[in-house]
């Protein structure tokens, strides 16, 4: 990466549209590092939750706090992620959280419209100064179940949530009109590109009817001067240390044979 930085162009659109996507945050080496360290994780499939869509459909999700030592908290911690959520959120960012999206081939099913401050405002952020950066593990297109947004939506505001299927979704009233008046857009990414995008900003995703899947890390952060008012299931401020940029070659690198 030659910057860790969004162009002034870049923060525009995200003021504006509610997203950004960053091609080739991780170039293909890094890459493949996150992709083959993700593919032999046992503990992704293994401690994952199932979450139902309308339908019945389930999709996979497994979840974390505190980013680790190695690739996925890595990841979390490279100053090209944490330098553009400050750029956007104007000031200093803590790890929120982070979480893996497993849709299977064939059965992974959809995750309905919602907003993620939808449900982080009821765990005491005041306000919404919340920032998701997803990076693509495998190809992510339409067939198998890609990201969906409403462009601009995040200024709606705050929408009222309740239970969808297993999951917590936006008020189907509100969607509808949103649907009218903002373009959706269909976010397909290749492996190591990433979209960043704001709490607010309605999004879902259909269900995984191809052959592939469609593996996607996030990472989610909130502003330190934004820190809960009380306490909840995920953290309250805690700095953030930075890794280098080179940090997962580095992490390859010294990890022993077969690991």
């Amino acid at each position: 990466m030659s910057t860790t930085r969004f162009t002034p162009e870049q923060l525009a659109d995200f003021e504006r549209d509610g997203f950004v996507i960053q091609r080739g945050l991780l170039d293909a080496e890094e890459a493949a590092i996150l992709r083959d360290y993700a593919k032999n994780d046992p503990a992704l499939l293994g401690d994952a939750s199932s979450r139902k869509d309308a339908e019945g459909r389930a999709t996979l999700l497994r979840l974390w706090n505190e980013p680790s030592d190695e690739p996925y908290g890595i990841l979390a911690r490279m100053p090209r992620i944490v330098d553009r959520v400050e750029q956007v959120l104007g000031g200093e960012a803590y790890h929120y959280h982070s979480k893996m999206s497993l849709k299977q081939p064939r059965v992974g099913g959809a995750w309905e419209w919602h907003q993620d401050y939808g449900y982080w405002y009821d765990f005491g952020c005041l306000y919404p100064l919340l920032v998701s950066v997803m990076t693509a593990i495998d190809r992510s297109n339409r067939d198998n179940g890609c990201l969906q947004v409403l462009v601009g939506s995040h200024k709606i505001g705050r929408i009222n949530h309740g239970p969808i299927g297993d999951q917590t979704g936006a008020d189907p009233e509100h969607v509808e009109a949103a649907c009218t008046r903002h373009e959706l857009a269909y976010v397909e990414l290749e492996p190591g590109d990433a979209v960043f995008f704001h709490c607010n900003l309605l999004h879902r995703s259909d269900d995984n009817r191809s052959e592939h899947p469609r593996w996607t890390l996030i990472c989610c952060y909130n502003a330190r001067r934004n820190d809960p008012y009380k306490a909840s299931r995920h953290p309250s401020y805690a700095p953030l240390e930075r890794v280098t940029e080179t940090a997962l070659r580095e992490w390859r690198d010294a990890a022993p044979a077969g690991a």
